[in-house]
C-alpha cells in the first residue's frame, strides 16, 4: 500500500472521502515528515503543529455533502502571505517577530476549501530574488540534491512538495517565483492570468506583475488548487478572465484542448546568455510531444528582447520598496538594500515613462506571436544552481545580474499578464529535473491548462521523487548519500 505522501493532493482527499484516511492521520503523517526533513531542505520558517491538527479536527467533522475535491488535504501558505495571528517574516529578520491581523485572500479561499495548512514556507527577502537564502530559515534546497538552490521567492513552497511535506502549496509569482522554483524541484507550477486570482486584501496590484499561483506534482492537483484560488473579490485593481464553466479541475481532466498552433523559440528574452543544451533538449521533448499531438509547432521569434531589460530593471527597484520600519533597514540583506537603494533613485515621472515604454513593448511583441494559441520555451538558461552561488563573490549587482542571466524568460510573461505554466519535461544528465515554460493567451487560463495536461498524459506523467522521498526516518540525510538524485 502506498504511504500517504504517495498520493496526489487529491487522491488524498479522495481516500478522506471514502473513509480509509482522516484529515488528521494525514496531518500527523506530514507533520512527522516536516519535523524529520523540513530543515534539511530548508522549507519552512514557521511550523504550526496545534493549529492544523484543530483544522484536521474541523475537516473531518464537516458534513460530507459540500466537501470540494481537495478537503482536509495539507498544504501550507508562502510567508509572504498574510495569514492572521501566524508569524508572517516577509523571508526578512527585519519583519522576524511580525504577526499580521488579517488573512490574504487566497489564506480565506482555502481554508474555506477544507484545506490545512502546516505553516509559512520559506521565501526569499520581500520577495526580491530567485533563490531563498535569508536569516530567517535554513536555506531553501533541492530535494533532488541538497547542493543546489529550490529557487524563489517560493522557494520553501516548491522544496516542500518535492519533499513530499505537502501535496500542494500557495506560491506566488513576479518575474518567475511559483515556476522557476518548479523547474528546479521537478513540479508543475502556474503563473494565472493577470486578475485572475486576487492578490488582496492588501497591496496596489504592484502593476499587475505578481499573482499567487499553486505548485503541485500533478497538472490536475494544479488545477484543483487553482479551482479554490480563482474567486472573484469586489475591488481588485484588473477585472479576472472569465473561467471555465466547469472549472479547472475538469479541464485538466478533459486534457482536450484541440489543435493548437505553438510557437517556439530558446533565444532569451531579458539577456544574451548561451542557453545550456539540456534546456533545449526540454523544449525539443516537449515539442515532439505537442506535434505527435497533433499540435503545429513552429519556430518563432522571441516576443521581446534584451532591451526590455533595463525597463523591467525600474520597476523591480520599485517594487523592492515595501515599507520597513527605518530602524530596521539596516537588518535587511546586501542584495534587498541595493535594489531598494536603486528604487529610492527613481522619481514618478522616470517609473510612469517606464511603464508606457514597456507597454509598448508589450505590443510590439505580442503582434509577432499574435498567430499563436500558446508559446514554448525554457523556463530558465541553465538547468539548477548551487546553494550560494549567486552571493559568492559578496556583490549585489552582480548578484542581481547573475539572477537576470540565470532566468531570461519567465519575467517576460508577469510584464504581459499571461497564464504562464513550467512542466517538469527533462532531465538532465544526471537525473535532475529541468523544465519547459509553456505560456497561453491572456485570459485562455483553460486552454493552457488544458494542453498541459495532455503533455503530461502524453509523457508518461511527472510524479517521480528524490531520493530524499524515503528518508522520513533520519533529519541529518546530508552525509549519508540521501537526497542526490534518482528517477
Amino acid at each position: 500500500m502506498a504511504e500517504p505522501h504517495d498520493l496526489t493532493a487529491l487522491e488524498q482527499a479522495a481516500a478522506i472521502a471514502r473513509g480509509e484516511l482522516s484529515s488528521v492521520e494525514l496531518v500527523e503523517h506530514h507533520l512527522h515528515r516536516v519535523a524529520a526533513l523540513g530543515d534539511t531542505v530548508g522549507a519552512f520558517v514557521t511550523v504550526t503543529p496545534d493549529a492544523a491538527r484543530a483544522a484536521a479536527r474541523d475537516a473531518d467533522a464537516a458534513p460530507a455533502d459540500g466537501r470540494g475535491p481537495l478537503h482536509g488535504v495539507p498544504t501550507a501558505f508562502k510567508d509572504l502571505t498574510l495569514t492572521a495571528g501566524v508569524r508572517t517574516t516577509f523571508g526578512s529578520a527585519a519583519f522576524a517577530d511580525f504577526v499580521p491581523p488579517v488573512d490574504a485572500d487566497v489564506v480565506r479561499f482555502m481554508r474555506a476549501a477544507g484545506m490545512v495548512s502546516l505553516g509559512k514556507t520559506t521565501t526569499s527577502e520581500l520577495g526580491c530574488s530567485l533563490y531563498s537564502e535569508g536569516l530567517v530559515a535554513p536555506p531553501a534546497r533541492n530535494p533532488w540534491d541538497l547542493a543546489y538552490t529550490a529557487g524563489g521567492s517560493s522557494g520553501g513552497a516548491a522544496a516542500a512538495v518535492a519533499a513530499g511535506l505537502v501535496p500542494v502549496a500557495q506560491g506566488s509569482d513576479g518575474g518567475g517565483s511559483v515556476r522557476i522554483p518548479a523547474a528546479l524541484c521537478g513540479l508543475v507550477g502556474y503563473k494565472p492570468s493577470r486578475g485572475l486570482v486576487s492578490g488582496g486584501p492588501l497591496g496596489f496590484g504592484a502593476f499587475g506583475l505578481p499573482t499567487p499561483g499553486p505548485i503541485g506534482r500533478t497538472v490536475t492537483d494544479v488545477a484543483a488548487l487553482l479551482d479554490v484560488m480563482a474567486q472573484p473579490v469586489p475591488g481588485e485593481p484588473y477585472l479576472p478572465p472569465v473561467a471555465p464553466p466547469d472549472g479547472y479541475l475538469a479541464t485538466a481532466r478533459a486534457a482536450s484542448p484541440g489543435r493548437l498552433r505553438i510557437g517556439r523559440f530558446t533565444t532569451p528574452m531579458l539577456a544574451e546568455e548561451p542557453v545550456h543544451p539540456d534546456c533545449v533538449a526540454a523544449v525539443d521533448r516537449a515539442a515532439a510531444l505537442l506535434a505527435a499531438a497533433g499540435h503545429e509547432v513552429v519556430d518563432v521569434p522571441a516576443p521581446l528582447g534584451p532591451a526590455a531589460w533595463p525597463l523591467f530593471e525600474v520597476v523591480w527597484y520599485v517594487l523592492a520598496l515595501s515599507p520597513v520600519p527605518p530602524e530596521r533597514e539596516s537588518e535587511l540583506l546586501p542584495l534587498t538594500r541595493f535594489l531598494r537603494a536603486r528604487g529610492a533613485q527613481i522619481s514618478a515621472g522616470t517609473l510612469s515613462a517606464t511603464l508606457g515604454e514597456l507597454q509598448a513593448q508589450v505590443r510590439l511583441g505580442a503582434r509577432r506571436t499574435a498567430d499563436c494559441d500558446l508559446l514554448l520555451c525554457p523556463t530558465l538558461a541553465a538547468p539548477q544552481a548551487p546553494v550560494g552561488w549567486f552571493t559568492a563573490d559578496g556583490d549585489p549587482e552582480a548578484d542581481f545580474d547573475r539572477q537576470r542571466r540565470f532566468s531570461p524568460y519567465c519575467a517576460i510573461f508577469n510584464v504581459t499578464g499571461q497564464p504562464s505554466v513550467s512542466l517538469p519535461i527533462g532531465t538532465t544528465g544526471t537525473g535532475l529535473p529541468v523544465g519547459v515554460l509553456l505560456t497561453g493567451r491572456y485570459g485562455d487560463d483553460a486552454r493552457l491548462i488544458a494542453t498541459a495536461a495532455e503533455l503530461e498524459n502524453s509523457s508518461g506523467g511527472w510524479d517521480r521523487h528524490p531520493a530524499i522521498w524515503r528518508a522520513v526516518d533520519s533529519a541529518n540525510v546530508n552525509g549519508s548519500g540521501v537526497g542526490r538524485s534518482t528517477p
